[in-house]
């Protein structure tokens, strides 16, 4: 009787440790769940992970991913550094462009980005004229006025003319598309879905600090 609960004991305990083993969670494979650039691009800040998400206001992907991707970011710590580049894949979505640039020059990137793609995406509007974002713009409270004034400055014409150039040195052809160092790209749809897609991004997260940062 005791040989036997001892055997029984070590079942239950190696059943326990193989249900242990298998919570730690999916295995991450390069190539499957992420890709390395064959040209990485630089980094902003040097001694930081840097972390890029490439979208489109007008993406319904984007719009899916926004809450999870969010409550990521808030959930990371210093040595993060997170930045939204917007992608115009044809010449007349350059004005999406310029609103979010617009937006965050004026400090109200944080605040009304998600307010964006709700207008786009629940209340049907487009925001592709300059008369309909000011109109839209107003409508959220910023002056008429000063919001064209930015709109149309030369400084946020180049930004909006920079992100594009940035998302053909990357080679982004679909959004939202997440690079890391400049040189691991992910997304929902290579890692598979939404949640694996924010597990790679913690793996790949924890592969740079091992690498010092490279």
């Amino acid at each position: 009787m005791i040989s036997f609960n001892k055997r029984l004991f070590t079942f239950f305990a190696l059943l326990c440790l193989s249900g242990l083993v298998g919570a730690q969670g999916p295995k991450i494979e390069e190539g499957l769940d992420y890709r390395i650039l064959a040209m990485p691009q630089p980094v902003e800040t040097k001694g930081k992970v840097e972390v890029i998400e490439f979208f489109w206001y007008g993406c319904p992907h984007c719009y899916d991913f926004e809450p999870e991707l969010s409550a990521w970011v808030k959930r990371q710590p210093k040595d993060v550094v997170f930045r939204r580049v917007p992608v115009a894949f044809r010449d007349d979505f350059m004005p999406h462009n310029q609103l979010f640039y617009t937006l965050e020059s004026l400090g109200k990137g944080d605040a009304l980005n998600e307010k964006v793609m709700y207008a786009i995406h629940k209340e049907n509007k487009h925001l592709l004229t300059e008369a309909e974002i000011a109109d839209w713009a107003a409508s959220q409270g910023i002056d008429r006025n000063t919001f064209l004034a930015t709109y149309r400055s030369f400084a946020i014409v180049s930004k909006a003319r920079a992100a594009k150039q940035l998302a053909e040195n990357y080679r982004i052809d679909g959004v939202p598309t997440i690079v890391m160092q400049g040189r691991y790209v992910t997304s929902p749809s290579i890692a598979g879905s939404k949640s694996k897609s924010l597990i790679v991004m913690d793996f790949l997260e924890e592969k740079i600090r091992k690498d010092k940062y490279k």
